[in-house]
């Protein structure tokens, strides 16, 4: 297939190039550009409202995950940022899709389990209503912004992504430190549910995406096995061979990262991923403790 990826330098798109690559599809980049001139390939900048998608030839498929990193204390301006990045990048994209003289079949488009907020022990299926607050208006706000491609008649799949376990980058990345230190544990109560997928895994949903045309609109891209983040902490924890013995009291979550920790922290998700075990995808890694182990000893993870 000839695939345009977005974000395709970030944690998922540069494993994603990597895989795709190597079972034999054809990736190409949407690469940021300031202006139209000689540089090879599709270009784009969000911000102005640039795109050139000609020179990517004939696509059979577009997976985006661009988007502003939300891990950052909430400012109005960056609130700003992250809504546009995933708002108004995903509607110029998908209208400029539309415009293509051969538009492409597929569109997976990344979304997040902060569609749902924080709902506490639910569980919560693709079904399942939105919640409330930043992180779930923009995640709402994300995916209807695919509209223009889906009424052009493209198959669109947006991933609800959980917390993704790499080594290498996200959440897990910036855990680690302190777990290693023995700094680690809870947060807040601990009893918040958090949802995750390992890295490996996700890819494979992105590839089922790609080729499974039952799939479309939401898909929970998460393991079926949510944790509370007592659990989680104390299986990193285990992984590593460090205690977790100094919990953060919830109001310091809230002092020291404002509504960004209290939304996306403190906040629970307990996330299943019904459609995907109804297409009978089987996880290589449901567990946390081994998916743990396998992302910290893998180089590549």
């Amino acid at each position: 297939m000839n695939i345009l990826v977005t974000g395709a330098t970030g944690l998922i798109g540069s494993a994603l190039m990597s895989r795709l690559a190597s079972t034999g599809h054809h990736c190409l980049p949407l690469r940021r550009g300031a202006a139209v001139g000689n540089e090879p390939g599709p270009i784009w900048n969000p911000e102005s409202g640039l795109i050139r998608l000609e020179t990517a030839g004939p696509l059979e498929a577009v997976i985006h995950l661009a988007g502003e990193n939300i891990a950052q204390r909430w400012t109005a301006a960056a609130k700003a940022r992250i809504r546009s990045s995933r708002v108004d990048a995903t509607r110029l994209l998908c209208e400029a899709l539309t415009r293509l003289p051969q538009p492409p079949r597929v569109v997976v488009c990344a979304s997040a389990t902060g569609y749902y907020g924080d709902r506490g022990d639910e569980v919560l299926a693709e079904d399942s209503s939105p919640g409330q607050g930043f992180l779930a208006e923009v995640c709402q706000s994300w995916e209807a912004a695919t509209e223009p491609a889906r009424l052009c008649g493209m198959r669109v799949v947006h991933l609800r992504v959980g917390i993704v376990l790499a080594r290498r980058g996200g959440a897990l990345a910036k855990m680690l430190p302190a777990f290693r230190l023995g700094l680690g544990g809870r947060l807040g109560t601990g009893r918040q549910f958090w949802s995750w997928i390992c890295l490996e895994d996700l890819i494979r949903v992105i590839e089922l995406a790609l080729g499974e045309e039952s799939l479309n609109g939401a898909v929970n891209a998460v393991s079926p096995a949510a944790v509370t983040n007592t659990q989680f902490t104390h299986a990193l924890a285990q992984a590593i061979g460090r205690p977790a013995l100094l919990p953060m009291p919830a109001i310091a979550v809230k002092l020291l990262l404002g509504e960004m920790g209290r939304e996306a922290l403190l906040g629970s998700a307990r996330v299943r991923p019904a459609r995907l075990i109804e297409s009978g995808f089987v996880f290589r890694f449901p567990e946390l403790g081994a998916a743990l182990n396998h992302t910290l000893g893998s180089p590549d993870s």
